[in-house]
C-alpha cells in the first residue's frame, strides 16, 4: 500500500481528459507519474518496508504472450497502463503489486521521484539506438520528454547535443538544463545550424520527440547517410515519410515505447548522481483538490507549461 505524495501530469493525461486518447477505457482514475511512501506491506513482501520512498512502474502485463516470454514485456500484446486501460494512482492510497515498486535512495525528493517515469522514457529511447557516448545527437522537440532525452544523452556521454523547437520558452528550459545548442526552427535554418554545430558529418543520431508529420519528415530529410532516427513522439495523425530517402541513405528508423525495469533503475542512478536537472522543469504545482484546475491551466497555457505537479501533502 503506497501513500501517494506527488503526481506528474503528462500530455497523454490531457488527451484522456478530452476523451481523445484512442486506447483508454472510460471512466478511469488517472495518474502514472507518481511518488509515494510505503504505508503497509503484505506478509510475503521482504525487500520493501514501511516508510520507503518509492515510485511505481505503471505497466500491467500478461506474462504469456510472445513479447513477455522473450523479455519484451513493455510491449506486451495485452499491455495495460495504469491511468489509461486500468486504474491509476491519482488517489491518496494505492494498492500495487510489490514487483512494480521501485525504491529510491535518500536524497531524491518526492517531486524528483515522480519524474522518474518520464526520465525512464528517455533512457529507453536512447537505449534503442545503442551506445550514445561520443555521438552527435539531435533532439527534435524541447517539451518535457525532448528536454529529458537531451539531458540523458548528455549524461551518457554524447559528444554534442542539439535540441530544436518552435518555442523560445521551451528552448530557454533546455539551456537552463545545460543543453547549450538550441535552434528555433521557426527562424533558423536547421540544416545550416547542424553543420555549424556538428560539422559537415552532421548528426549521428536523431530523436523525434514531437509526434508531428513535419518533424519526422525533417528528421529523414536532414539525416546523414547511415545515421539513426528514433521515433519517440506519439503521432495523432499518420505521417507521410519519404521511404525513398530511408532506403537510399540506409537510414535506421527505430520505434520506442515506454521502458523496462532496467531503464527505471538507470534513471534513478542518473538522478541520484545529479546528472539530470528536474526541478527547473516543474513550472506549476497544484494541491490534489485542484486537479481539474491544473488540467484547465495546461489547456489555457500550453506554450507556458512544462511539468505540472499535483501534491498530496
Amino acid at each position: 500500500m503506497v501513500r501517494i505524495r506527488n503526481i506528474g501530469v503528462c500530455g497523454s493525461d490531457i488527451h484522456v481528459y478530452h476523451g481523445k486518447h484512442p486506447y483508454t477505457s472510460y471512466p478511469v482514475v488517472q495518474g502514472h507519474e507518481v511518488s509515494g511512501e510505503i504505508d503497509e506491506v503484505g506478509a510475503g513482501v521482504k525487500e520493501l518496508s514501511v516508510g520507503d520512498i518509492v515510485t511505481i512502474m505503471p505497466q500491467v502485463v500478461c506474462g504469456e504472450c510472445f513479447s513477455c516470454r522473450h523479455g519484451m514485456y513493455h510491449i506486451c500484446d495485452n499491455l495495460k497502463v495504469m491511468g489509461f486501460q486500468t486504474g491509476g494512482a491519482a488517489q491518496e492510497y494505492f494498492l500495487v503489486p510489490a514487483n512494480l515498486i521501485i525504491k529510491v535512495p535518500q536524497g531524491i525528493s518526492f517531486e524528483q521521484t515522480a519524474m522518474i517515469e518520464p526520465v525512464s522514457v528517455a533512457v529507453h529511447a536512447l537505449g534503442r539506438a545503442g551506445e550514445v557516448s561520443g555521438k552527435r545527437v539531435l533532439v527534435l522537440g524541447a517539451g518535457t520528454i525532448g528536454n529529458l532525452v537531451a539531458q540523458v544523452a548528455r549524461a551518457r556521454g554524447a559528444k554534442n547535443v542539439m535540441v530544436t523547437d518552435l518555442s523560445d520558452y521551451r528552448l530557454e528550459f533546455a539551456r537552463a538544463c545545460g543543453i547549450d545548442q538550441t535552434v528555433n526552427v521557426a527562424r533558423e535554418d536547421l540544416g545550416e545550424r547542424l553543420i555549424e554545430g556538428f560539422g559537415p558529418e552532421r548528426a549521428d543520431l536523431i530523436l523525434e520527440c514531437v509526434g508531428a508529420p513535419a518533424t519526422i519528415g525533417q528528421a529523414v530529410s536532414l539525416a546523414r547517410k547511415g545515421s539513426t532516427i528514433v521515433v519517440v513522439g506519439v503521432f495523432g495523425e499518420k505521417p507521410q515519410v519519404d521511404l525513398g530517402l530511408v532506403q537510399d541513405r540506409e537510414l535506421v528508423l527505430i520505434g520506442t515505447l515506454m521502458y523496462q525495469e532496467k531503464d527505471y533503475r538507470t534513471a534513478v542512478s542518473l538522478i541520484a548522481a545529479g546528472k539530470i536537472k528536474l526541478e527547473a522543469l516543474i513550472t506549476d504545482r497544484y494541491p490534489f483538490e485542484s486537479y481539474l484546475e491544473a488540467y484547465r491551466h495546461i489547456d489555457g497555457a500550453k506554450d507556458r507549461v512544462m511539468k505540472v505537479m499535483i501534491r498530496l501533502d
